[in-house]
């Protein structure tokens, strides 16, 4: 398989996404849940999906569609379109699979998943999470993971503006 197809087979539809997840709970793997936008990937990205990664046997990453990002950041977001984001997402090696979402949190999508984890950054406060209270019903984590001090996609682009 070329590298290409290989990464491209890592972005999935609802479809799929339902018979990985019978294959993983099968396997006994621990899933791991996290979301965002990853509009202009940075190290603070990485090594956040790289923690992330290493709290299950497998990430899955909740990645905001184009229509979705429209509805939550300010215009002229997003700068990448959804193809190039996913993309990028899924060839990280530790990325086990990406699935876009139209909606502006990931609820419905946590909820199909039904994963061990759901991360987000620590600028949330796990009330905040999209998605904690039905994890916690089933008796999964919700957890935060300490942000990259100087990396965020915000003060990158405030920085490329003022330069």
């Amino acid at each position: 398989m070329e590298h290409t197809e290989l990464i491209r087979s890592k972005i999935v539809s609802g479809v799929k996404l339902k018979r990985l997840i019978a294959y993983w709970i099968f396997r006994g793997y621990r899933t791991v849940f996290t979301n965002g936008c990853f509009d202009i990937m940075h190290r603070g990205h990485v090594e956040y999906l790289a923690k992330a990664a290493g709290m299950g046997e497998i990430l899955i990453v909740g990645l905001n569609s184009d229509s979705s990002v429209k509805k939550i950041k300010a215009p002229p977001r997003p700068l990448q379109d959804e193809n190039s984001r996913s993309l990028l997402l899924a060839s990280l090696s530790f990325v086990n699979c990406v699935i876009l979402f139209d909606e502006e949190t990931p609820v419905e999508l946590i909820r199909k998943i039904k994963p061990h984890i759901i991360l987000k950054g620590g600028d949330y406060k796990i009330p905040e999470i999209a998605g904690h209270n039905e994890v916690l019903e089933w008796g999964g984590k919700v957890m935060t993971i300490d942000l990259v001090p100087g990396y965020s996609t915000t003060g990158i682009i405030s920085r490329m503006i003022k330069n």
